[in-house]
């Protein structure tokens, strides 16, 4: 069964600015379909799309209601997201456990969001089937719109097909011949300083710096621009 990706539903949505950001954060995993709900400002915002920062196709494509039961109209499953139960007796999950549901289940979902300052109001809760919250701090039940945007978001893409990260290519450990004519050298060096003095530690001292220099597996490049330093170092100094 191919799943579909669920709609966020903006609940009367305040400012301009947290609709572009929650439009940034739905683009940065893969989801695209954005419902607003009487937005305060009315629709379009011309804040919403400089916070959007690039995320303008999902701001474009946005569809705007009246209510929030004509937003969620043709969706089986309705999630609402608020950290307060309100006394209502409905089945509460994660983000991850409706992730989980949204992808198994047939039919089309919708994650509510309620305004910045107050959340979800009842009425709108009383029209999801389940409840979508996240274990937080009690004395300090307060996410904004994007921040609750992206939690949900980020559980979403977790089983999705999306790039990781750029990696840059790490180059191998330099040869262990490299690595000991690094440390030759530097002993060499140190050497007339008077670094292994007394005698009687100098065993000891060289152990504790050949495994201090073995310890981050060198690759060549580091290698050659280490002795580099030590050759410049071993240099007359130039006045």
């Amino acid at each position: 069964m191919e799943h579909v990706p669920p709609a966020f539903v903006l609940v009367r949505p305040q400012l301009g600015e947290n609709i572009g950001k929650a439009a940034r954060a739905m683009l940065n995993f893969g989801l695209t379909e954005m419902r607003l709900v009487a937005p305060r400002d009315g629709w379009p915002n011309p804040s919403a799309g400089p916070a959007a920062s690039g995320a303008d196709i999902i701001l474009e494509r946005a569809q705007v209601f009246d209510t929030v039961a004509e937003a969620v109209a043709d969706c089986a499953h309705v999630y609402a997201t608020t950290v307060r139960k309100r006394g209502v007796t409905k089945p509460v999950v994660t983000p991850e456990v409706a992730a989980r549901e949204i992808r198994a289940q047939p039919g089309r979902s919708a994650i509510l969001f309620g305004p910045e300052r107050s959340g979800l109001e009842t009425e709108d809760v009383a029209l999801a089937r389940t409840i979508l919250t996240v274990p937080i701090n009690p004395e300090f039940g307060s996410l904004n719109l994007a921040q609750a945007v992206i939690l949900v978001a980020y559980e979403w893409s977790k089983r999705e097909a999306l790039a990781s990260p750029t990696v840059e290519d790490l180059l191998p450990p330099a040869p262990q011949e490299d690595l000991d004519g690094m440390i030759a050298q530097l002993e060499a060096m140190l050497e007339p300083k008077g670094f292994f003095r007394p005698a009687s530690r100098a065993a000891s001292t060289r152990r504790t710096l050949r495994g201090m220099l073995t310890k981050p597996g060198w690759n060549h490049l580091e290698v050659r621009t280490l002795r580099g330093v030590l050759s410049a170092l071993a240099k007359p100094d130039r006045g």
